[in-house]
């Protein structure tokens, strides 16, 4: 009957330890899609402003025309390869990868729709981050507490001319992907731990 009464005693004193450990624990605050975007772009904004590449194909090449940004200088004897100059409305609004002002179309063939150029933005954006989401509990290396979201980052073409952004839209161009970024729990607040 002692041992018995003993028992149940240390039983109640483990019982009643264990409460007070699991009440005595802090839980991790919650993270929020706005506060996981927000400690994302807050970290794009830290970095220097870029242009946004900007693939040109046989379209695109119609329509800069069209809006002035460049013109054709000289045409070759297959008739399709032919050298484009950048106009001064041309040079205000991009730049060529190559850092020149000619650009050289140079297709396989007269039906070639695959060929395309590369231009560069003057106007500089930091990127963009939205829809947050699937944000979970996750492990991360010398991390004690760690969330993970899911979420898009995306081109920004603010200050960008209309004529330039249609190009932009047009099949080739990728504007958005999706991206994870990892998150740790540090002095009581989330802070973001990196991006994948």
């Amino acid at each position: 009957m002692r041992i018995a009464r003993t028992l149940q005693t240390l039983g109640t004193l483990a019982l009643l330890a264990s409460g007070t450990l699991v009440t005595g624990c802090k839980s991790a605050p919650e993270l929020t899609a706005t506060q996981a975007q927000a400690l994302i772009q807050a970290s794009y904004d830290q970095t220097v402003p870029g242009g946004a590449n900007i693939v040109v194909n046989d379209l695109g090449m119609r329509q800069g025309a069209t809006a002035k940004y460049w013109t054709r200088t000289k045409v070759y004897p297959n008739k399709y390869w032919a050298d484009f100059t950048l106009t001064d409305d041309g040079r205000k609004a991009l730049k060529l990868a190559n850092g020149g002002d000619v650009i050289e179309w140079r297709p396989d063939s007269p039906t070639d729709s695959k060929f395309s150029v590369t231009v560069v933005t003057v106007a500089a954006n930091h990127l963009k981050a939205h829809d947050v989401s699937s944000i979970q509990d996750e492990v991360v290396p010398a991390v004690d507490t760690a969330k993970g979201a899911a979420y898009i980052e995306g081109v920004s073409l603010d200050g960008v001319p209309q004529p330039l952004q249609d190009i932009a839209h047009n099949p080739g161009n990728r504007l958005s992907r999706k991206r994870h970024a990892d998150f740790s729990l540090e002095g009581g607040s989330w802070k973001l731990h990196g991006i994948q």
